[in-house]
């Protein structure tokens, strides 16, 4: 896994994540922003999707265990899709703050595919 791409992913579901709990905090329901940033969250976690499968063909394979790591990614790939999904069903300020948790979530869970991918001894 590329460090910068890890990143740019880190930096954009924590820029989510604040920008959603920051309009959640203000009483704001979930807006097409707030929705978009978890999309572009998700939009990056799908070229991951693509590098995962690639990189082991070009002899970067994960150094901790493979099983971890999917178990994680298909776990961030499924928080921001429901976490919008439930958001426009509910439509208050507080599913604007769900959506910033997710966000937040996604980050940790992405922090944690890149120790497994590159630092962990397998």
């Amino acid at each position: 896994m590329i460090e910068w791409f890890m990143w740019v992913q880190l930096g954009v579901a924590v820029a989510a994540g604040l920008l959603c709990l920051g309009l959640g905090f203000a009483g704001r329901v979930p807006s097409d922003l707030s929705n978009g940033a978890l999309a572009l969250v998700e939009l990056l976690l799908v070229v991951q999707v693509v590098v995962a499968i690639a990189a082991p063909a070009f002899g970067n394979t994960p150094t901790g265990n493979p099983l971890e790591f999917g178990i994680y990614l298909f776990a961030a790939l499924l928080i921001p899709p429901a976490a919008i999904f439930w958001a426009l069903l509910e439509r208050s300020r507080w599913s604007t703050v769900v959506l910033g948790v997710g966000a937040l979530s996604v980050a940790v869970m992405i922090y944690r595919m890149f120790q497994i991918w590159t630092v962990q001894a397998g």
